[in-house]
């Protein structure tokens, strides 16, 4: 008679070799062909499930279980190493449950608590080991299955940052140091850029791009590409004396010309350690290399021999993963809409996932020449990306994945608010609608672009009070907002009396914006924030800068011919000269500050601002630099000398910490201000 508890079984063998299939499989795609179907947070799924059915039913493991091994086969073709000493694979902690979990396990295998932990980032690229011998590096190789792996010792030869030789008094005759070969989001970029330029198929993601490049066969391919090497750990020695530690082993390593990552950090209680990982899943996104977790590991190393392992995995780390930035999810269609300067703009609409947290429907697909590069098509199975507070995107599709049923994307001919028929200049990424006047998407994104916090900053017309004014033609373009009486605004739907006078009120109040937030607010294209500050100051008043050739255009500093030329098409419509001269009748003011033409204390000095300021908006914080005399960078170059760094500052702090410019916090920066009497 089957019972209950026999059904429980059977269920869970089939599942738990259901998932030791789909785990395998996804093994291969991954460490052998490097060509993954489905992204690190979904593989984490499938091992931790896996490995709950193997703790409820322990008589289901077997020693080539996916939980009880390391990676994938070695491949042949480039040589086969031995592992003298097993590269282990890390167990995952998703929450600070898992991680107190974690903590409490090996302190009741210590017998204590009271040991110190090092936190490391966790970098997203490929693991390797290195041998030297007589300080010569010697042998290098992949992880493979964790007992063998694939002999790169040429590839890794190429990586500059892999020291050739290293010498130092009572160093081990031989030695492994371990390490993850990655490459860098600025390295990465630009490949896929030049890639683009020949014509080639693009990378998905720099661990891809990474692993693809260290396991050619051809090490002049290899030498191509932007690759980078973190040293995180000393695997195994023989002769000589090493640190009794792992912070004091990643110190001599460093000694010994290895590089190891600066971000490491030392703590001796289990609640810092939790500290740091918040903080770092925070501000993953500054780092100019990606990271998918921190490493935890306990200091000692005597307790890493007391703790042990566990099938694949040492009881003394852990790793703790940040949510997942990546999916895979189904790509139903790709729509477009109109932007409001006319650009059609392309966007997947997708099978909804989740993505860290945020259940994502839409993502960005830039431009059609972006679809074409990337091959996608309507029905794919495709990576989706998102990153901080970044509008998701798509990244691929996964190709393996396709049934034939999928459709090329056809760009659209008309505009699809207006059915005019589209343009595309030569040289440009987008197609555009032409009409400027009467396209009902570009009238409703040029106001809501119009009233603005970085533009007129009108307080309390967005988007639907927008759309509502259109929809009931009390307004048909930006000046319209400057005749309106409250008794119209009354005509709306939940509009009531205070409400009106408070928009009244706050259009008033921005009758007095200074010049470039009018130019900003106008929508020209090409124009931002910073270009139409340029402008004010240069010109000082609308008139000068609508009577201005090309030429006296491109002459002011940092402005170029395709700026000039679309500034100055701008002023020669009928229609954008109507618009100016109804501002004007409604009040707006029509010059710049008279503070952005004086000299000033920070005269001299070029700023950037990355990252959420507490007390500013960007264009607030830029117009309160220029007011001091200073002047507002939109990127990092050489001439920057001040980086002011807010919350989630992005890839422009790797940029300014390489050329050594000066970094200013949201307080100091604060300070700053406060010291010339600008607040």
């Amino acid at each position: 008679m089957t019972t209950d508890i026999d059904q429980e079984l059977q269920g869970a063998k089939l599942r738990v070799e259901e998932l030791r299939a789909q785990i395998s499989y996804h093994d291969y795609r991954y460490h052998v062909l490097d060509q993954p179907e489905i992204s690190d947070g979904e593989y984490d799924e499938l091992m931790r499930e896996l490995r709950a059915l193997e703790e409820r039913h322990a008589q289901l493991i077997v020693p080539d279980s996916p939980t009880q091994r390391v990676g994938g086969e070695p491949v042949a073709a480039f040589g086969i190493v031995e592992h003298p000493a097993p590269l282990l694979s890390l167990a995952n902690a998703f929450n600070e449950e898992e991680l107190l979990a974690w903590h409490k396990r090996a302190a009741s295998l210590a017998g204590t608590d009271q040991f110190a932990m090092v936190c490391e980032p966790k970098i997203d690229g490929l693991a390797v080991a290195l041998e030297y011998r007589e300080g010569q590096f010697a042998v290098g190789s992949t992880r493979g299955d964790g007992s063998r792996g694939e002999n790169i010792t040429q590839n890794l030869r190429t990586i500059r940052s892999i020291p050739q030789r290293v010498s130092n008094a009572g160093i081990p005759q031989r030695f492994e140091v371990r390490g993850e070969v990655f490459m860098t989001k600025a390295g990465f970029e630009r490949m896929n850029e030049q890639r683009a330029d020949r014509g080639e198929p693009l990378f998905a993601n720099p661990r891809n791009s990474a692993a693809g490049a260290v396991r050619q066969l051809d090490p002049r391919i290899t030498a191509e590409r932007p690759l980078d090497c973190f040293i995180y750990a000393l695997g195994w020695a023989e002769g000589g004396s090493v640190p009794p530690s792992h912070h004091e082993t990643l110190d001599w390593l460093s000694k010994l010309g290895f590089q190891t990552n600066a971000d490491a950090e030392r703590y001796k209680s289990v609640r810092k350690v939790w500290q740091h990982c918040q903080r770092w899943a925070e501000k993953r996104d500054t780092l100019d290399y990606e990271i998918d977790g921190i490493v935890v590991k306990i200091d000692d190393l005597a307790l890493h021999e007391r703790l042990g392992v566990v099938g694949r995995e040492p009881r003394w780390a852990i790793a703790f993963k940040f949510p997942p930035t990546q999916r895979t999810t189904k790509l139903l269609d790709i729509r477009v809409n109109v932007g409001r300067t006319g650009s059609i703009n392309p966007f997947a609409v997708l099978e909804p996932v989740n993505i860290g947290g945020v259940v994502v429907k839409m993502a960005t697909l830039h431009n059609e020449d972006d679809i074409k590069r990337k091959g996608v098509r309507i029905g794919d199975t495709v990576i989706v990306q998102r990153a901080g507070d970044v509008i998701p995107q798509v990244v691929g599709p996964v190709v393996s994945k396709r049934t034939g049923k999928e459709k090329q994307f056809r760009p659209k001919r008309v505009c699809p608010s207006c059915k005019t028929k589209l343009v595309r200049q030569e040289g440009e990424a987008m197609r555009y609608c032409p009409n400027r006047t009467t396209c009902p998407a570009q009238t409703l994104g040029l106001l809501t672009h119009f009233v603005s916090r970085g533009a007129m900053d009108i307080d309390g017309v967005g988007e639907q009070l927008a759309d509502a004014l259109l929809q009931a033609q009390l307004v048909a373009d930006p000046a319209g907002l400057y005749t309106l009486t409250k008794d119209q605004l009354l005509t709306l739907d939940r509009m009531a009396e205070k409400s009106a006078q408070n928009v009244l009120d706050a259009i008033d109040a921005s009758r007095q914006r200074p010049l470039d937030r009018l130019l900003f607010g106008l929508g020209i294209r090409h124009v931002g924030s910073e270009t139409a500050a340029l402008l004010a100051q240069h010109f000082g008043d609308m008139e000068s800068l609508a009577s201005a050739s090309v030429d006296e255009l491109a002459a002011v500093p940092s402005i170029g011919p395709i700026v000039a030329e679309s500034v100055h098409g701008y002023f020669q419509r009928k229609e954008s000269r109507g618009l100016i001269l109804k501002l004007r009748r409604g009040g707006v003011r029509m010059d710049a500050d008279a503070t952005a033409e004086r000299a000033g204390p920070l005269s001299g000095q070029t700023f950037v601002i990355s990252g959420t300021l507490a007390a500013f908006s960007r264009p607030e914080a830029e117009a309160l630099i220029r007011s001091l005399g200073g002047a507002t960078g939109s990127s990092v170059t050489k001439a920057t000398d001040f980086l002011v760094t807010g919350e989630r500052p992005g890839s422009k702090l790797a940029k300014a910490q390489r050329y050594g410019t000066a970094l200013l916090t949201d307080e100091e920066f604060m300070a700053l201000l406060r010291e010339h009497g600008a607040v």
